[in-house]
């Protein structure tokens, strides 16, 4: 996502003073703090001013919306604190800046900056000695970092099967596969980060064994670790295509950074790619690999994309914008054998491949939670704090399957920025908050200068609202099981998405994000 108001501020200098009337109930105020970008927001009778980006993306907090105590980026839903400028909610981590506000003559004005105050620990909390996170993946890093950043000063182990630093993996299918992003965008933290915080950081390392009455640990390499609380956020791996051929050196899946380096490298003398699979992922690569000009293929056996999960009219929309892009759909079809620079399709179409990429979904990776004896049902089953049916053995991400109080059912989604969320969430459950897990699902998905945003779960509909015009990449999806909404997808409509999510937690009685301050 390219980054956007870096130009010197235009607008109201709040140093000078706003009239309070001037400043909207649900929506920040743009403007800046003597050549700062700076927001002006309320809450009741109390204002507040803070930096106008979100530090995430960098996206415009001016374009955002305000619910309670917090202000909510367009872009990708983070939520900060307007009263302490703290990142409540991934997938943003780092606070806004944030200035004194004084009101006089009738205004209200920005004074100095504020600077940033560690929180202090609750008193009376009974905090375990030693966590242990099992996964480096959006869980396990936001939960390490939610503990360091509620105050915890126990002992904090994370144990990653990768062998980078937990990194910033929607980026992967996008501008890092495009080679429009650099690779020091990628790190969630600089290593130091770790060190200066006592984050103990296992790499490349898998956990055998999980012995919960004793609270032990096994690793591969014979090492063993015990914990007082643990948090598994295990992850998911990609499903391999069962057919001949799947497992040549020229054919590729994309889940890690490595994936990723892999086919980049592979691309230098490939011309032309066969994506095996139209989802979010596969058309993800398709359009990434084309920004790289080359020539793409997506095969997949369904008649429009996506259209399970979005409709006709988006998937059919999806499908022209990428074919507008050069991409070629072989749809109702399959591939049948991958030969060294052909792939075989069961209509009996012959294509020319040097470079295959597969995307055809993931499985959560319950092995171990199996094995420990935890309950699971295709996925590890939580309540609503994410406490597994182990005492003090917590899950999240994409191997946590919660009681969602908007579609009523129990559900589990592969969705980055909700295993951000979950792992925020275990975390504090962790330091005794009781914190429930009731925030609306969200994720985005890039397709050339397109984003859909979607919020909510409709695993299934019987009946799908559209306004707007997506031809226009301005529209808005809701689906329904008869009146019951369960999930918003809009493109262009950025606002219209936040609105939707305030309101799905309205419905449930969601508890806002707190500020532990």
């Amino acid at each position: 996502m390219a980054e956007e108001g870096r130009s010197h501020p235009e607008g109201l200098d709040f140093a000078q003073g706003v009239a309070p009337d001037d400043v909207p109930q649900d929506r920040p105020l743009p403007g800046h703090v003597t050549g700062e970008h700076a927001i002006m927001a309320r809450h009741g009778d109390e204002f507040f001013v803070l930096g106008a980006h979100c530090t995430h993306y960098h996206g415009p907090l001016a374009d955002g919306l305000v619910v309670g105590g917090s202000v909510r980026c367009p872009w990708h839903h983070a939520c900060f604190s307007l009263r302490s400028g703290r990142a409540l909610r991934a997938p943003a981590f780092d606070p806004l800046p944030r200035w004194r506000v004084e009101r006089a003559d009738g205004k209200i004005f920005a004074r100095e900056k504020i600077p940033q105050v560690e929180p202090a620990k609750r008193k009376g909390a009974v905090e375990p000695r030693g966590v242990v996170i099992v996964g480096g993946g959006a869980a396990g890093f936001a939960a390490a970092q939610m503990l360091r950043a509620e105050g915890y000063d126990g002992i904090l182990d994370l144990i990653s099967a990768d062998s980078a630093e937990p990194y910033d993996r929607p980026n992967l299918s996008k501008d890092y596969l495009a080679g429009t992003a650099q690779p020091d965008w990628l790190p969630l933290r600089d290593p130091s980060w770790y060190r200066d915080n006592g984050v103990q950081l296992r790499l490349g390392q898998r956990v055998e064994l999980l012995e919960p009455a004793s609270k032990r640990l096994t690793l591969a390499d014979g090492s063993a670790l015990t914990y007082d609380a643990l948090l598994l956020a295990t992850g998911a791996f990609p499903v391999k295509l069962p057919i001949p051929g799947a497992e040549r050196s020229h054919v590729h899946y994309l889940r890690s950074r490595a994936d990723a380096d892999r086919i980049i490298a592979a691309c230098a003398s490939a011309r032309r790619i066969a994506v095996i699979g139209a989802s979010f992922i596969g058309l993800e690569v398709a359009a990434a690999l084309r920004a790289r000009d080359l020539d793409v293929h997506v095969i997949a056996p369904e008649a429009i994309p996506m259209a399970r999960i979005l409709g006709p009219e988006l998937g059919a929309h999806v499908k022209k914008l990428h074919e507008s892009h050069g991409v070629v759909f072989h749809l109702e079809d399959t591939a049948t054998e991958i030969g060294p620079r052909t792939l075989n399709l069961k209509s009996g179409a012959t294509l020319d491949a040097d470079l295959v990429v597969i995307g055809v979904g993931v499985k959560p990776d319950l092995a171990l939670a199996q094995s420990a004896g935890l309950a699971v049902d295709r996925g590890v089953l939580v309540d609503d704090y994410l406490l597994t049916s182990a005492p003090d053995i917590y899950a999240a991400g994409d191997i946590a399957s919660w009681p969602d109080k908007i579609t009523g059912e129990r559900i589990r989604v592969e969705h980055w920025v909700v295993a951000e969320r979950q792992g925020q969430t275990a975390a504090r459950n962790i330091l005794g908050r009781k914190e429930k897990f009731d925030a609306a699902p969200f994720f985005w998905s890039q397709h050339y200068d397109q984003a859909i945003a979607y919020v909510g779960h409709a695993a299934s509909w019987d009946r799908l609202e559209l306004s707007g015009d997506p031809a226009a990449a301005d529209c808005m999806a809701s689906y329904f099981t008869g009146d019951r909404l369960l999930a918003v997808a809009t493109i262009g409509r950025d606002l219209e998405n936040l609105r939707a999510e305030s309101a799905f937690e309205a419905r449930i009685g969601a508890a806002p994000p707190e500020d532990f301050e």
